[in-house]
């Protein structure tokens, strides 16, 4: 049996939006003993991740470390790049997305997400402004 729905979420700009609450009504609103959970980001410049969501520091430390990674493109050493259609965070966005997940499959196990103990499930926004983005859960049972 397959169920799906879509989810939006606004974001303000950059960082990550946890919605694991979202994804585990979805799933547990089937009562599916064991099933997979597929999530879809329909974006280009944001991605998925499953990541700690106990202490902030480990979001802080990762947006800091993705912003050192692939910097705007009014940086210096991002001066190749060509695409700059919507500022100097599209191209940049576009480069984080690529590196990370536009979809993730979590495992269903005994009705429940098969999520460790302190995982989280994140968009992760890497435009500067906000956005209203859109995120497809597929549940197969």
């Amino acid at each position: 049996m397959h169920h799906q729905t879509l989810v939006t979420l606004r974001t303000t700009g950059g960082g990550l939006y946890e919605f694991t609450e979202a994804a585990r009504s979805f799933a547990e609103e089937f009562a599916a003993e064991l099933g997979l959970l597929t999530l879809f980001v329909r974006h280009t410049s944001c991605s998925l991740l499953i990541q700690e969501n106990a202490d902030p520091d480990v979001q802080r430390d990762l947006r800091a470390f993705f912003r050192r990674l692939v910097p705007p493109a009014d940086d210096p050493s991002m001066s190749y790049l060509v695409h700059r259609a919507e500022g100097v965070d599209d191209m940049p966005a576009h480069i984080k997305a690529a590196l990370t997940a536009v979809s993730l499959s979590i495992p269903i196990a005994n009705g429940r997400l098969a999520l460790g103990t302190w995982q989280g499930i994140y968009l992760f926004e890497h435009r500067a402004t906000p956005h209203r983005r859109e995120i497809v859960m597929h549940l197969s049972t």
